[in-house]
């Protein structure tokens, strides 16, 4: 076992859904991440219990390691990546591509063949892993976030592991 928890090898990180005794950790990832645009618990709890969405958890034993949320519309092809985060002291350790990648499963189990997703035009590195998962930017909203940051969209087609994308 390595002696900082926060070096753990990626394989100790598995991702799960989200239960309604992880909400006081979902609300503390929330405060120590984002400045702005923070969810409240009543929002958390909505999506915890809401059909539309899934919501993720990555966990390395009892310490909550990220998030992601996943919304869906009925009779839509596309879902949205509403929102991901990672402990801060795990940052740049895989978490971000495992959830994204549990996102993408989530998504392709409902039948969307598509994932689009907002992010604040300042979070290079956030942009960065979208790219490198395969999302390509589509359009800028100008003034989106409540700092009044730009967002960029990004969308992926899906593809199941080791196929291509799914037909139209």
């Amino acid at each position: 076992m390595p002696a900082n928890p926060a070096h753990a090898p990626r394989a100790a990180i598995r991702t799960r859904k989200a239960e309604r005794g992880d909400i006081d950790a979902l609300m503390e990832l929330e405060r120590r991440v984002f400045a702005t645009d923070r969810l409240s618990r009543r929002s958390l709890q909505r999506f915890l219990q809401s059909r539309s969405a899934e919501l993720i958890v990555a966990h390395d034993g009892a310490r909550l390691a990220g998030t992601a949320i996943v919304l869906f519309r009925a009779r839509s092809l596309r879902a949205r990546l509403y929102s991901i985060a990672v402990a801060p002291q795990l940052a740049g350790r895989g978490v971000a591509a495992m959830l994204l990648d549990a996102a993408e499963a989530a998504a392709l189990d409902r039948g969307c063949r598509a994932m689009r997703l907002e992010v604040h035009h300042t979070n290079h590195a956030a942009v960065a892993r979208y790219r490198k998962s395969g999302y390509q930017q589509f359009a800028r909203h100008r003034r989106y976030y409540e700092d009044g940051g730009d967002a960029l969209r990004f969308e992926k087609q899906l593809v199941r592991e080791g196929g291509s994308p799914l037909p139209e």
